[in-house]
């Protein structure tokens, strides 16, 4: 759970800034959007596959060049 304690005259901007940093950092959101829908299995590994496939031909140009 993230907490954000407000310092001796802080604004609440300033604190709510502060607040969003972290929860952000703690992938909160991140995690909330990837809870907003179902995703079948099948499609989790269709994109972890085609994740590294890309990865793969990236590294491939990158030493091609070098």
């Amino acid at each position: 759970m993230v907490r954000v304690n407000i310092r001796e005259r802080e604004t609440l901007d300033d604190a709510l800034r502060r607040f969003n940093k972290l929860v952000e950092k703690e992938g909160i959101t991140a995690k909330a959007k990837e809870h907003m829908f179902y995703i079948k299995p099948s499609k989790l590994k269709r994109d972890k596959e085609n994740k590294a496939r890309r990865k793969l031909e990236k590294k491939r140009r990158k030493d091609i060049r070098n």
